[in-house]
């Protein structure tokens, strides 16, 4: 009985300093995946600010015109810009005339997507003068924080 109790003893401790190399194991596997994580939120964030860096610095560079001289032209011929908002008059009409008024809302619609396309379409984007360092500077932000953030985000 001596014997069998010193064995169960023996078995017990080993079994107790497994359970120890384990757990000292698994403590490191812990702070190496909180590291991790940390990790990809630090690059999720310094993505972050490069992407807000290079945008700011593209959308400071670009200046914005607009020529109101015709919105929009057909063929060869170019209509005037009055033209434009005859569907919207036309729309609010029909909503006060007929019945249904669904075929208003639709022409009302219509008329009014084509002056926000109208007038969408005579702005004019143009870069400032810069020299190449600044281009690639701007245009490398951008990139590189695109790319951390999305790297972040997709990370498994």
């Amino acid at each position: 009985m001596d014997k069998r109790l010193r064995e169960l003893e023996e078995e017990q401790r080993r079994l107790m300093e497994q359970m120890e190399k384990n757990e000292s194991k698994n403590k490191y596997k812990y702070k190496s995946a909180e590291k991790h994580e940390s990790n990809i939120l630090l690059q999720f964030v310094i993505g972050l600010l490069l992407l807000g860096v290079g945008l700011f610095w593209i959308f400071q560079s670009v200046k914005v015109t607009s020529g109101f001289s015709s919105f929009y032209s057909i063929g060869g011929c170019s209509a005037p810009n009055g033209t434009v908002i005859i569907p919207l008059l036309i729309g609010i009409v029909m909503l006060f005339v007929m019945e249904k008024k669904i075929f208003g809302w639709i022409v009302t619609g219509i008329g009014t997507a084509i002056i926000l396309i109208a007038v969408i379409t005579s702005v004019r984007l143009h870069f400032s003068g810069g020299n190449l360092f600044n281009y690639v500077l701007m245009f490398g932000f951008t990139a590189v924080g695109g790319g951390l953030v999305l790297k972040s985000l997709f990370k498994k």
